[in-house]
């Protein structure tokens, strides 16, 4: 059998194991099968050209991503099928630079981190969900974001996925040294990386106004929206909280602090004899809008303010407008406005001690909980509005964030989203009390606040990134003075090139018949 034949068997492997790590993505969350995913994207790179490497590598993230990212569907279909074509070119141009030798378990896991930290940065702000880091939050390896955040456990993941591949093929040797780096970094993570300690308590209140799942704000009245959330409110009781948090969006209004729905929750705020804290979406303009929470205290006067900083592409604002304004048929209607970055810190001063604020999608970022801890947060809110799309993928995701959250910085998170889902999650990533989808209710916890730094809280990402390029540059100089260099054959056609002897990682020519070894896909 040919080379050229045996092609589409390995892309279709590629295609498999891409299919198997978006099904360890919630809201299937079968952890497990990341590394099963891993250790096929291993096999069919083995030997490979880095032409061949690219377009596996490719199609591996095509099984991936157009799945766990399905949810932007309801947001562009256009822009749905842009973003998982060129986020997979990433994960295959990772694929072509790592050497394809022995060193490759070395190389890849190291490259496809870094293709990761450009997916979540660029284009348009980038695009942090459907991530082997999310695929995790509810496995033993997600203790990890401690010591490196996301980024780190992303690197973990892959280097236990590569130990896997060696495992299954007896190379004793990698296997052993891949889960002996991952068994330690776990170890540390978990006896030895810093959480946070109390410092006090808060009781928080979370309100889900419920209603309708999969509507968009054009079709639906805002003034519906805040009378479920205020009726909802009107059941508490007084003298059982501290704070009451409403979700994003809530509040549409012109001038917040002019309108009647201001007077009206001040109202309950004077009842409760507790701030409340507002999603509240402000006109700024014709063609622009904010989106913040804000402080409403007892007295009824406005208390801190905090303007969403990431904002969504294609939900918040729609990239390139002027030239999809060209293109007859486009659907910018979707988005007519764009909305206003907020610029300042990432906290809310309430009576009660400040909190850190991520605003719905910038759970996704673990640069914006950093920075509203950084900044005094004792707790961590993320009120959201998943109200748009159907099915659970996006909001289970966000679940997934608010645990990594959660772990990264030694913090309590509070979700609370309009239809679901709301929930209160641990500093050690343990969800409680999680609402169900339309569910109109509130939920009340006592919630440590709590203080101190994990080690990512000091490091942050850059030092993860630089590792990883390290790495990846070590990997390759390592497997050009293994391999020596690659005849022109190997770089001009795919039939009969060399191929890397997976037992001592010297090149041999391929026989005329294809090679039949033990790596053949």
């Amino acid at each position: 059998m040919s080379t050229r034949r045996r092609d589409p068997v390995a892309g279709l492997l590629a295609l498999i194991g891409g299919g198997l790590v978006a099904f360890s993505l919630p809201p299937w969350g079968w952890w497990p099968l990341a590394f099963v995913g891993i250790a096929i994207l291993d096999r069919v790179l083995t030997g490979r050209s880095r032409r061949s490497c690219f377009t596996r590598g490719w199609l591996f993230g095509m099984g991936w991503l157009p799945a766990g990212m399905a949810w932007m569907w309801y947001m562009t279909p256009a822009g749905w099928i842009a973003a998982t074509v060129v986020y997979s070119a990433y994960i295959g141009a990772a694929c072509a630079l790592a050497p394809a030798g022995p060193w490759r378990r070395l190389g890849v896991p190291a490259a496809i981190t870094v293709a990761e930290a450009i997916r979540w940065s660029f284009p348009f702000g980038g695009v942090p969900l459907a991530s082997l880091a999310i695929s995790q939050a509810a496995g033993p390896l997600a203790p990890v974001v401690r010591i490196g955040g996301a980024l780190l456990l992303t690197w973990v993941t892959l280097v236990a996925g590569m130990a896997l591949s060696a495992l299954v093929q007896r190379q004793w040797r990698p296997a052993a040294a891949g889960f002996a780096v991952v068994l330690a970094v776990v170890l540390v993570a978990v006896w030895f990386a810093p959480d946070g300690r109390p410092v006090g308590s808060v009781r928080i209140t979370f309100v889900q106004g419920g209603g309708e799942q999969g509507t968009r704000a054009a079709d639906s009245d805002p003034r519906l929206v805040f009378q479920r959330h205020l009726d909802t409110t009107k059941t508490l009781v007084p003298g059982r909280m501290d704070l009451v948090v409403w979700p994003e969006n809530v509040v549409d209004v012109s001038t917040f602090s002019t309108s009647p729905e201001r007077a009206q929750i001040a109202a309950e705020a004077a009842r409760l004899g507790v701030p409340i804290l507002v999603g509240v979406t402000e006109d700024a303009g014709p063609n622009h809008f904010r989106n913040a929470q804000v402080v409403v205290l007892p007295d009824g006067s406005l208390g801190d303010r905090y303007d969403k900083v990431r904002i969504v592409p294609f939900g918040e604002f729609l990239p390139l407008r002027s030239l999809i304004d060209l293109v007859p048929g486009q659907p910018t209607d979707l988005v007519p406005r764009d909305a206003i970055a907020g610029e300042g810190p990432a906290v809310l001063d309430t009576p009660k001690g400040p909190v850190a604020v991520a605003i719905s999608w910038e759970v996704f970022f673990g640069g914006r909980t950093r920075d509203g801890v950084k900044h005094g947060g004792l707790v961590i809110l993320n009120p959201t509005n998943g109200s748009s799309y159907r099915g659970t993928i996006l909001q289970t995701q966000q679940i997934a964030s608010s645990r990594l959250r959660a772990l990264e910085t030694g913090r309590w998170v509070v979700q609370v989203a309009p239809t679901g889902f709301s929930a209160f999650v641990t500093p050690d990533g343990t969800v409680i009390d999680r609402t169900r989808i339309s569910e109109q209710t509130v939920g009340t916890r006592t919630v440590e606040q709590r203080t101190g730094d994990t080690w990512y809280m000091r490091i942050g990402d850059k030092p993860i990134v630089a590792a990883a390029l390290a790495v990846l540059a070590v990997a390759m100089l390592l497997g050009r003075l293994r391999s020596g260099p690659k005849p022109a054959s190997d770089l001009e056609q795919d039939g009969d090139r060399p191929v890397v002897d997976q037992f001592d990682g010297h090149l041999r020519p391929e026989p005329a018949g294809g090679h039949l070894g033990p790596e053949a896909p």
